[in-house]
């Protein structure tokens, strides 16, 4: 069942906290200065898609949670999505 970390690694990830003014998802991670409203949370496209308004919802509070904590050797902090 499992497809494996090349796929993984391949797969189109967007940052679902911060959705697009037309709708849709900006590509997960950020290029040179730019500034987003809310810290990324990051899901496959197809996952997201698969969400509903409110679990997408949920799955960002539950990160933004976690980010209050402290952080150890500067790895981010995971939230269950």
């Amino acid at each position: 069942m499992s497809k494996g970390l090349r796929s993984w690694v391949q797969a189109n990830w967007v940052d679902i906290a911060n959705p697009k003014k037309g709708g849709g998802f900006p590509k997960c991670g950020r290029s040179g200065g730019e500034k987003r409203r809310n810290y990324p949370k990051c899901v496959p496209a197809a996952k997201a898609r698969s969400m509903s308004a409110s679990q997408r919802a949920s799955a960002v509070s539950r990160k933004q949670k976690a980010e209050k904590k402290t952080r150890t050797n500067k790895k981010p902090n995971y939230a269950k999505t």
